[in-house]
């Protein structure tokens, strides 16, 4: 999902170690184990650098301004590549990932914008507010997992608000590795959020012809805040969005505006280039869009908020210029496919939803009952779901739903032993 934050603000840790493969996690025809650390922050026990080696993977593009750029200690493991190359990835090993209790394995998930520090491990890593609340711990789902027996990872992508094709490879990818590390037949899977989008896209085999269907390797699917039938938040409420997006307004979120153009203190602002639209200034935001669908019909729009005509159906507003969420949906939306291909019945899937609209700095989806960003009634349909073996709405908002208590325990809870 979109970004929150205006930007991170944890300082790099030290890399003091970097390994060779270990046995057992050697390359495979199409991925290969270029680095490892064992000096990793926040918990985590082990990070891995894969890339995979497959001739889809392209070079997208990223925020011009550096909003995009990889940061932290993640920047290290990336090579100290800003900006990676999609083919690669990070695998995250949380405590016991070779000695936990539980059979199966789990695999992490994280969202746009987002890295497996923040997401599962510290979400404290930005300070308050950080996580959706005014306090945030510095534990979270993953310690809430190990210590109780799972065998953890989680993957890191090397866009952040990259291309669901790529993040759903990538999935496939760390699966079939966690099954060869561990010795695990199949995989838990818990995705948040547009992680969780890209996990259902790997279930339902929703691919490019060069990518991989589904391998049948995943034993329980865990959806968090997933925009299952899709969001219009970018457009629904596009004018305040924005000023945490055009840099003239003082913005600096790395999200997409749903404007080319924006007036910015008496002057007009042109920044094609950090819209959700695919633009010749660049389209770092393929991910975003891939999500879009229309919801006017179901909640009526915001007739009191600024622009709130054009910003929806295009056109030149008071303040805004912008093409409308029918181009958006046009040049990528893939909640359609998604929805037609299902998720296989012999994939026990789990549907988890917010109902508290009430994040810290920004301006909540309140048009209908949401958890700030995502309406309730796109993260609990099963539309297109072959077995819904679990669905709840729990008391936490969309930043939340990743660390809250309520959260992590109906997780345990789904997943069992």
């Amino acid at each position: 999902m979109i970004s929150l934050l205006a930007s991170l603000l944890l300082a790099v840790v030290a890399l003091l170690a970097v390994l060779p493969a270990q046995r057992g996690a050697e390359a495979t025809s199409s991925r290969t184990l270029e680095a490892t650390y064992t000096s990793v922050a926040n918990g985590w026990e082990r990070v891995e650098r894969w890339k995979d080696d497959g001739s889809g993977f392209l070079a997208e593009d990223y925020p011009p301004d550096g909003r995009g750029n990889q940061d932290g200690q993640r920047l290290t493991f990336f090579g100290n590549a800003k900006q990676p190359h999609s083919s690669r990835f990070l695998l995250y090993h949380a405590p016991g990932w070779r000695t936990g209790t539980v059979p199966t394995p789990v695999l992490l998930v994280h969202g746009a914008n987002d890295n497996p520090d923040r997401a599962w491990a510290n979400p404290n890593e930005l300070g308050s507010y950080g996580c959706g609340a005014i306090s945030c711990p510095s534990t979270g789902m993953m310690q809430h997992l190990s210590s109780r027996g799972y065998e953890v990872f989680a993957i890191g992508f090397p866009h952040k608000q990259g291309d669901n094709y790529y993040w759903s490879e990538q999935i496939g990818d760390a699966v079939k590795i966690i099954k060869q590390k561990t010795g695990a037949s199949k995989v838990d899977v818990v995705g948040w959020s547009k992680g969780a989008f890209a996990a259902r896209m790997y279930a339902s085999s929703v691919k490019k012809s060069w990518g991989t269907a589904y391998g049948g390797d995943v034993r329980k699917l865990v959806l968090i805040g997933n925009p299952n039938r899709g969001f219009d938040y970018i457009f629904r409420h596009g004018w305040s969005h924005d000023f945490q997006i055009f840099p003239e307004c003082g913005g600096s979120v790395n999200a997409p505006a749903p404007h080319t153009e924006m007036v910015c203190y008496g002057l007009n602002r042109n920044h094609p280039e950090l819209s959700i639209f695919r633009t010749p200034q660049g389209d770092p935001y393929p991910g975003q869009r891939q999500m879009l669908a229309r919801w006017d019909g179901v909640y009526g729009l915001p007739t009191y908020e600024q622009d709130w005509y054009t910003t929806y159906y295009g056109g030149q507003g008071v303040y805004t210029y912008g093409y409308g969420i029918d181009r958006a949906i046009a040049e990528g939306s893939l909640v359609a496919p998604i929805l037609n291909a299902g998720i296989p019945a012999s994939v026990p899937t789990y549907l988890l939803s917010g109902n508290q609209a009430d994040i810290p700095t920004i301006h909540n989806e309140h048009t209908g009952p949401s958890d700030g960003v995502v309406f309730a009634n796109s993260s609990s349909s099963t539309q297109g779901v072959g077995t819904v073996a679990g669905r709840t709405t729990v008391y936490l908002n969309h930043l939340e739903l990743g660390w809250g208590t309520a959260s992590k325990d109906q997780v345990v809870a789904w997943l069992g032993r």
